[in-house]
């Protein structure tokens, strides 16, 4: 049996770095979210691992019907979950270009990239977000530990600034459910979802 100690370490890392976090950045981030959804421009997410996950729950969440009773939509596309383009971009061309190369005569100055990284260097990250740049692109970074090179390169940072690859996948996710939970709350989905639930018990 683990030492009750060892949870409790993780918990309060987990409880600091929550803390520690930049509102006004996700306040921001939020904006820029929301001029994405009432202007229909198109998000592009990706990352690897962990934070590839958490790009797929991502795109999920918000390109879900969340908005029933409006006529705005989200338009998400994750980058990581065509497992066969994937594979075949690695295969022929290189790993590092996986993103990049989906990006390639798609990606407008109007549209937003959401790059997901715990260390902030993966290659192929970096490499589809020095595109976005060049393409004039806005770009929005999930990194953990200082950044890394993606920090620097983002627009919009939201940085865990914790040195646990575990703890800043978390805090990624739950940085993403806040940000929808955001769109519920002021679009008044908060309130639909609490119709539909009382409607279901009876």
């Amino acid at each position: 049996m683990v030492n009750n100690e060892r949870i409790n370490n993780y918990l309060l890392e987990a409880r600091k770095t929550i803390e520690a976090l930049d509102i006004d950045m996700i306040n921001q981030v939020f904006n820029v979210l929301d001029g994405a959804l009432k202007n229909g421009k198109t998000v592009y997410v990706f990352g690897n691992g962990g934070s590839g996950s958490t790009a797929t729950h991502m795109t999920n969440d918000f390109n879900k019907a969340i908005f029933r009773d409006t006529s705005m939509t989200f338009n998400f596309r994750c980058l990581n979950d065509n497992i066969p383009l994937l594979l075949a971009i690695s295969n022929d061309i290189g790993y590092d270009d996986v993103f990049v190369y989906q990006l390639n005569g798609r990606l407008t100055c109007d549209d937003i990239v959401i790059a997901l990284s715990g260390s902030g260097n993966s290659m192929n990250v970096i490499n589809a977000v020095e595109y976005a740049r060049y393409c004039g692109a806005m770009v929005i970074a999930f990194t953990g530990y200082d950044g890394g090179k993606l920090k620097g390169l983002a627009d919009y940072s939201l940085d865990t600034n914790i040195c646990n690859m575990q703890i800043t996948e978390d805090i990624h996710l739950m940085m993403e459910h806040l940000l929808i939970s955001l769109f519920y709350d002021i679009y008044g989905v908060g309130e639909y979802k609490k119709l539909v639930l009382k409607k279901n018990r009876e």
